[in-house]
């Protein structure tokens, strides 16, 4: 029931950052005598609509985004009568900045009252330190490890560690505890898992870079060759298999416990968590492309990889298994999240994005400074229809980006529990 409850709760959620992703163009049009034709939420077949005043609101049956239609968006728009002098392309540049920045503005500030939330009623992670690899403790090195078992809850629960004494390869070469190690042999590691995936194919020895303060270290380790259950890429975690691999003595570091807050001091602990969460969204946005093939192979049987991209329906299943679980702060971080990424995406210099109509418009200033320069008048508005080959390309690879997230998280979803 409450797992019904949190995908529907989720749902919402996204339907609210839509609205208000929209709703930020809406209102900065107004504020500036454009005249808003339409405000629909998501494409496709009308649902229900209503006109006041000027403009059509509505709700359309496919969920998948939304519209805020402006007179003359573009040159290429048809105009009424009454719109020539409201065109927005006969606006003031930075008009029309305002405008096409208010979607991604709305999405910024929903995230950021969502993070204030998160602030005061659960606390703030800290997610720079969660996605390192941190040592926790240099240990010495078992020489090997008890099969896995299944608990009473279904979970497969890692075996134990044999006994073992000394001084572990890692702590004798001068690796501490709460070192960051960011590469193994000159590959970036971003996490615990990319550490020891890069070490235990390894037979003699590693070259660690390593952060320690404002310090950037290079430390060659010494690799001993132990036994372990290990699971191979493609496989779930009731597939280990017993195997001989390379480990160098590090643990885990503890990840800090999130810190709350009062009201006064959420805000400005917010705005620092924002940057954090700027650049983890951003890398993750960047790594769409590499992560599309683990997609595919799990629609067509292999696991599922938990960091590959999903659409609103994943999103929406995750919302419904955190709900389930109590785990409403990480119910608050995922839309959070999600807010942030659709502000972010929609930056991209990409039409028919809004960062794509914002590059064009910064464009259209910059080559009329030059023609006024040079003693010329302004020059036309951009031909849009010669970007259409650019903006029909876009939105090719996005359709196909969502059509496969959602084949993927249907057929064979990311269960986080």
């Amino acid at each position: 029931m409450m797992f019904t409850f949190g995908v529907i709760l989720f749902a919402l959620g996204i339907g609210l950052s839509i609205a208000l992703h929209e709703y930020g163009h809406f209102l900065t049009a107004k504020s500036f005598g454009m005249k808003v034709r339409r405000y629909f939420i998501g494409f496709g077949p009308t649902v229900f609509s209503w006109r006041r005043t000027e403009t059509e609101y509505g709700l359309k049956a496919i969920p998948a985004g939304g519209f805020c239609d402006i007179a003359g968006m573009t040159a290429l728009d048809e105009l009424e009568p009454d719109e020539h002098d409201r065109a927005m392309y006969k606006q003031s540049t930075w008009k029309r900045l305002v405008v096409m920045l208010g979607g991604p503005m709305g999405n910024f500030v929903f995230c950021f009252v969502l993070v204030v939330v998160l602030a005061v009623g659960w606390g703030l992670p800290n997610l720079m330190l969660s996605s390192s690899a941190v040592v926790g403790q240099t240990t010495c090195v078992a020489p090997s490890q008890a099969a896995p078992a299944v608990n009473e809850e279904g979970n497969l629960v890692p075996g134990e560690l044999a006994e073992c004494t000394g001084v572990g390869p890692a702590e004798a070469a001068g690796v501490q505890a709460d070192d960051i190690i960011t590469a193994v042999n000159g590959e970036k590691v971003e996490n615990f898992g990319d550490l020891v995936r890069l070490v235990q194919p390894e037979t003699s020895r590693v070259v660690l870079t390593v952060e320690r303060g404002e310090e950037v270290l290079t430390i060659p380790v010494g690799v001993e060759r132990v036994q372990r259950y290990v699971v191979q890429e493609g496989q779930g975690p009731d597939e280990a298999r017993e195997a001989t691999v390379g480990a160098i003595g590090v643990g885990v570091g503890r990840v800090p416990d999130p810190v709350q807050y009062g009201l006064i001091g959420a805000i400005p602990a917010s705005a620092s968590f924002m940057g954090d969460f700027v650049i983890v969204t951003w890398d993750a946005m960047l790594r769409i492309p590499e992560r599309m093939p683990a997609v595919v192979r799990s629609i067509i049987g292999e696991d599922r990889d938990p960091d590959t991209p999903i659409s609103v329906v994943g999103a929406s299943r995750i919302g419904g298994e955190v709900a389930e679980r109590g785990l409403w702060e990480v119910f608050i971080l995922l839309l959070a999240g999600l807010n942030l990424f659709i502000g972010l995406f929609n930056l991209l210099p990409l039409l028919p994005l809004d960062g794509g109509h914002i590059a064009v418009t910064i464009y259209e200033s910059i080559r009329n400074r030059i023609r006024r320069l040079l003693g010329r008048p302004n020059g036309p508005p951009v031909d849009y229809t010669k970007l259409l080959p650019i903006t029909f390309t876009v939105i090719l690879i996005g359709g196909a980006v969502m059509l496969l997230t959602i084949t993927a998280d249907i057929v064979n979803p990311i269960r986080l529990f």
